[in-house]
């Protein structure tokens, strides 16, 4: 599976004042269905409903639905860089209409900081899947997983800086439940695989390969 972001710019963020006490959320198109984004990618609607049901009930509904301060370079959303938890996604036509609110982390204290201060940012949805060519765009196939529904990035001024990281390219697999790049799993294959005789051997080349970021 690939990992799959998609920018978007159009998404307010909010200020809600009780008296001293400030909130912050994000809402706007979080999701978009059944047309070709400036990534040459097409989500079909079915595929996103589905989706968007599961991480609704896994995720939003028992407050696990979190998103990061910039762009990660995995599927994984890591607990140090949390700002946002998303409280709700909800379809609009062919949009699904999300809301999150800042939360009170170093990283979301800084989200706050840049919104009070005038700073334009963006949303970016990040997942896995596979993709199939069809009429000239990549249409997201149904074993799409979403891993967070909006990440908070920079204004997208030069937008391939933000969706074509460097590990957009890489394949992951699932392992008992987590997602590792394939080139890992295959090391740690070739490691198990051999005898007592070469084992020191091929640890020795299968970290070398990881270390040249050989493609296996």
């Amino acid at each position: 599976m690939k990992l799959i972001t998609e920018q978007i710019e159009d998404v307010k963020f909010l200020v809600e004042e009780n008296g001293s006490k400030k909130t912050h959320f994000i809402e706007g198109v979080f999701l978009q269905s059944e047309i070709k984004n400036r990534n040459g990618r097409v989500y079909p609607m079915n595929i996103l409903t589905k989706e968007v049901q599961r991480y609704n009930q896994q995720f939003i509904s028992k407050n696990r639905a979190l998103g990061e301060l910039g762009h990660p370079d995995g599927p994984t959303v890591n607990l140090d860089r949390a700002s946002h938890k998303i409280v709700s996604l909800k379809q609009e036509g062919r949009n699904f209409i999300g809301k999150a609110k800042l939360l009170d982390t170093p990283m979301g204290r800084i989200a706050k900081t840049l919104i009070d201060e005038g700073v334009t940012l963006a949303v970016s949805s990040r997942g896995v899947g596979s993709l199939s060519e069809k009429s000239g765009a990549s249409y997201v196939r149904d074993d799409f997983m979403l891993a967070t529904a909006a990440d908070i990035v920079a204004d997208p001024s030069a937008p391939d800086a933000f969706v074509e990281g460097i590990m957009e390219d890489k394949e992951w697999v699932w392992n008992n439940g987590i997602l590792t790049e394939r080139h890992i799993e295959t090391l740690k294959k070739d490691i198990n695989a051999a005898t007592l005789y070469n084992l020191q051997e091929t640890k020795v080349s299968a970290f070398a390969k990881f270390l040249k970021g050989i493609e296996l």
